[in-house]
């Protein structure tokens, strides 16, 4: 007990000893600066700078820039930029998600599947479909009469809302024999006519190619939209020469025809008309001989 007293007093003793830290100037001896330190005094101000030290460096990480360049972490410019890019990916993937839809909807109408498609009434997968219910209505003769008369009336009024006509002229895409016309009860909204292999196809009028791609079951087709709801369809092309979003002229070649696609029986032009979402005979406004 008594040693453990002896070694506890020579440890503060120790602790407690006087040391002086003296700065000479060498040329003379000069005593400069001169300071009184034991080594509790340097152990106690060793552990304030240490901590000190550390508190700053937690600060300097914390409310400074410097905290971009230690890994780990990362800037709020860089967040932010993240955050966008984000942003801009979802709504691209929505983009495309619509542009599927599209696309989806127009092959519908390419290969006659339009009888569960569920589109807008201007829209032509909604016209076909329109179409397809007209056809499963069996009106009675008097009906028949009155639709009879009032097609005849209105065979050439088709462009009656036009201030001027005469910037709406239908020309014929192809001349040539119809070897299938227009017939609404077996589903065939447009006329085909017989011509020989790479014959120019021509614009029907002024318009935009909404469509100009390859389809399996009807080869290469282009679809052009003009003035006042009216859309032409040209299918079983061997080859197209105008792209999606060309602007083109009334007679402008825009592909040249063949007998490509499953359902092709042989060289020819498969032609549709479609206005205001409503399909039309084609041989009511254009002579094709």
């Amino acid at each position: 007990m008594a040693k453990k007293k002896k070694k506890d007093k020579k440890f503060a003793k120790k602790l407690l000893h006087k040391y002086r830290l003296v700065i000479l100037n060498e040329d003379t001896f000069e005593e400069r600066f001169a300071i009184k330190l034991t080594r509790l005094n340097v152990f106690v101000l060793t552990s304030i700078s240490v901590i000190f030290l550390v508190f700053f460096t937690i600060l300097l990480i914390a409310f400074t820039p410097l905290r971009e360049y230690i890994p780990g972490y990362s800037s709020t410019k860089l967040k932010k930029k993240a955050s966008l890019l984000n942003y801009k990916t979802d709504s691209l993937v929505r983009e495309l998600e619509l542009n599927k839809q599209y696309y989806t909807s127009i092959r519908k109408v390419l290969t006659g599947d339009v009888e569960t498609v569920d589109f807008n009434r201007d829209s032509i997968i909604e016209a076909a479909k329109k179409d397809i219910e007209i056809s499963q209505v069996y009106p009675n003769k008097e009906d028949s009469l009155l639709r009879e008369k009032a097609n005849k009336e209105d065979k050439y009024n088709l462009f009656d809302e036009l201030e001027d006509k005469s910037n709406y002229v239908l020309f014929p895409p192809v001349n040539g024999t119809i070897s299938e016309g227009y017939n609404i009860e077996e589903k065939h909204f447009a006329v085909d006519i017989v011509v020989a292999s790479n014959t120019p196809v021509k614009a029907t009028a002024d318009g935009t190619v909404i469509f100009a791609e390859w389809t399996v079951e009807t080869g290469y087709v282009v679809i052009i939209e003009h003035n006042r709801e009216l859309i032409s369809v040209y299918k079983h092309n061997t080859a197209i020469t105008k792209s999606q979003g060309d602007l083109v002229k009334a007679g402008e070649v825009i592909a040249m025809s063949g007998g490509t696609g499953e359902l092709s029986t042989g060289p020819h032009l498969h032609f549709e008309l479609w206005s205001k979402g409503y399909s039309v005979n084609p041989t009511n406004f254009i002579d094709f001989q």
